[in-house]
């Protein structure tokens, strides 16, 4: 089994609080209050009494603080997987796609009230809840970028139906396994958002797509 499929299925489809119900009002309840007071200085306490319910009622419902920051992360990414797709919908090609799916994400969690704030004033607080070890954030992005690669994959594939077993068989060759690259997308994009200093110049989203197309988009093809 691989580490995606130990996720939820779907874990980055839905609208974000779809279902509405208790669980969902403490997650509300604990975005604001991660908001105000960051992840350091906050508690179940905090967040139950924020919700109007007691501190049981969280464990019951969602779990401890580490459940609770990871449950609320997930629910913000469905926010960005929604708007990066609607972003990237038009674009003819993979490498397009990729490359404006990645400005697109560094200008919305940049401008997110929560996680760009949370990337800027406690970075080794966030650190964990971003990397490969902390499980559900980190795994389901990968997952989901994973996909969208598996079916430009499988699109190529199919077209290249016209232009003979040995170009299809060439081209096949030369895509990346979906997963790796994946995971080396993410983790570039990571390491910028948790450490903006760099040689690269990434301010805007003209510098972001630059940036991407001379070293993301080579990706796709090894």
């Amino acid at each position: 089994m691989t580490d995606e499929q130990r996720l939820p299925a779907g874990v980055l489809a839905g609208a974000p609080g779809a279902g509405g119900g208790p669980s969902e009002k403490i997650l509300d309840a604990a975005r604001e209050q991660f908001m105000t007071f960051g992840l350091r200085r906050s508690t179940v306490d905090d967040v139950a009494k924020r919700a109007g319910v007691s501190r049981a009622t969280v464990y019951r419902r969602v779990g401890n603080k580490d459940e609770l920051v990871q449950r609320v992360l997930l629910r913000e990414y469905r926010l960005f997987v929604a708007e990066v797709d609607a972003a990237v919908a038009g674009l003819p090609t993979m490498e397009e796609r990729m490359v404006e799916g990645f400005a697109a994400i560094l200008r919305l969690i940049r401008g997110h009230p929560l996680i760009g704030g949370l990337l800027r004033l406690e970075p080794e607080t966030m650190l964990p809840h971003l990397t490969l070890e902390s499980g559900p954030s980190f795994l389901a992005m990968r997952g989901y970028l994973a996909g969208h690669l598996r079916r430009a994959q499988r699109a190529a594939q199919e077209g290249a139906d016209g232009v003979g077993e040995e170009r299809a068989d060439r081209d096949a060759e030369g895509d990346g396994d979906p997963t790796a690259v994946a995971e080396l997308m993410v983790r570039i994009t990571v390491s910028f958002l948790l450490n903006p200093v760099s040689c690269f110049a990434l301010d805007d989203d003209e510098q972001a797509r630059r940036f991407a197309r001379r070293y993301l988009a080579p990706l796709l093809h090894r």
